[in-house]
């Protein structure tokens, strides 16, 4: 099925928040969602040889107690991804959601959404994940292998999940901000949304024609948008914005245009999804 949403977990703090904002994507589009969990190839195996130069008959002895010992930590490492998948399941059906699948899968986490991105309307993933230093205020590595790898929009859910009322989408007349005034206009998770599309720079004629085009799409989808352009540096400008005017969510390009061009990719997409207290919405 070419529509599900697919809700990364790990076991992080930013696991309940994919839950509900998966959730929240199913009650507005009636797709299914399926929980995905993937074990990294090292999880749960000893890389370190510990029988030394020792006697062949110790050594042996020594060498099965280890691979005992790594079977049953593997065994382990499976048994918490499956306990898991359903932690999230039951968070799913708590919501209302009734249509869950998980998946428990080994291997690289960007190689495994890769096979599974086909079936897939959108990738949900928590800004950071379960190994990430809090205090830095660093993205999970994960998060921005995926944006880089994947074709389809990427969900990154904040910390907690809130009602969404009112969307900022950052535009900036480039490729990937055109697809993102595309996917709003197509997707009936935006129906019923306040959407502001707005520019960074100065408002030349080209920049408020681009903004009228934006916005004469996405009114021809039933969506009434709103139009602004601020001043500023992108990530700083746009930051302020959305705690000021008290966005609920951004959508935004993965690559950037002109000024805004070096992205996750750049600095931009980088210093908004770090730094927002909404989920960002990334669109290639």
């Amino acid at each position: 099925m070419a529509d599900k949403i697919i809700a990364l977990v790990d076991g992080s703090m930013y696991s309940a928040s994919v839950c509900d904002h998966a959730a929240w994507i199913a009650q507005r589009t009636g797709a299914p969602v399926e929980v995905l969990h993937v074990l990294g190839r090292r999880e749960g195996a000893e890389t370190s040889d510990l029988s030394g130069s020792i006697r062949l008959g110790a050594r042996t002895a020594l060498l099965e107690e280890l691979a005992a010992l790594d079977s049953q930590r593997a065994k382990l490492v499976a048994h918490r991804g499956r306990a898991i998948l359903e932690d999230a399941r039951a968070l799913l059906e708590a919501a209302g959601v009734t249509e869950i699948t998980t998946r428990l899968r080994h291997g690289d986490i960007v190689e495994t959404v890769a096979e599974v991105e086909h079936e897939a309307r959108v990738i949900l993933i928590g800004k950071r994940g379960e190994a990430a230093d809090f205090a830095k205020g660093h993205l999970g590595s994960n998060l921005e292998r995926i944006v880089r790898a994947c074709h389809k929009p990427v969900f990154v859910a904040a910390r907690a999940f809130r009602p969404i009322e009112k969307v900022l989408l950052a535009y900036d007349g480039g490729t990937s901000a055109m697809k993102a005034v595309d996917h709003i206009a197509r997707s009936p998770l935006f129906v019923g949304l306040r959407v502001h599309v707005v520019t960074v720079g100065t408002a030349t004629v080209e920049v408020k024609k681009g903004l009228e085009d934006a916005r004469a799409l996405l009114a021809a989808a039933g969506i009434q948008a709103e139009t602004d352009v601020v001043t500023g540096q992108p990530e700083s400008a746009l930051g302020k914005l959305v705690d000021e005017a008290g966005f609920d969510m951004v959508v935004m390009g993965a690559y950037g245009h002109s000024r805004i061009r070096s992205l996750i990719i750049g600095s931009t997409t980088t210093e908004m999804v770090r730094s927002c207290k909404v989920p960002v919405v990334l669109l290639r």
